[in-house]
């Protein structure tokens, strides 16, 4: 079975000066402004396209890195992750050119080393790294508390 998840916007006016309202349809979040400013200058309590793929990556991404912890006999008591998601003008035009996530652990039972390629699976694996894989440079530091 899918699961299917929906956001909804609202924008007025035009890209530079414009301005929009997103929500999810869970409820989590409602009419969250958004503004062009904000994904290219300063967010000032807006959010935007890029933040919400950030959100979106290290939720996913701490999701699989407990799930393979967990098989590995390594279940975690903690794990911070923060996505760092870098939005930038090239030739091309404005493109997310990468996502880099920091992890930092706390688990019982293994070493640095294993949790270092663990944390290295969990990005390979998350599913919306797959989703950006290929076109989105993904990386992780993972410390280990």
């Amino acid at each position: 079975m899918a699961a299917i998840r929906q956001a909804h916007v609202v924008w007025e006016g035009d890209l530079a000066k414009g301005h929009g309202k997103v929500s999810a349809k869970s409820g989590a979040f409602k009419d969250q402004p958004v503004s062009w400013a904000a994904r290219t200058e300063s967010s000032d309590g807006k959010t935007s396209p890029e933040e919400l793929v950030a959100a979106a990556h290290a939720s996913c991404y701490s999701m699989a890195f407990a799930a393979g912890l967990g098989r590995a006999g390594h279940a975690p008591t903690r794990l911070e992750v923060t996505a760092t998601v870098t939005f930038e003008k090239l030739e091309a035009g404005w493109r997310v050119v990468s996502s880099a996530l920091e992890v930092r652990g706390t688990v019982p039972g293994i070493d640095a080393a294993a949790f270092e390629k663990a944390a290295e699976a969990a990005k390979d694996g998350c599913p919306i790294s797959q989703a950006l894989k290929g076109n989105v440079a993904l990386s992780v530091k993972a410390t280990l508390a």
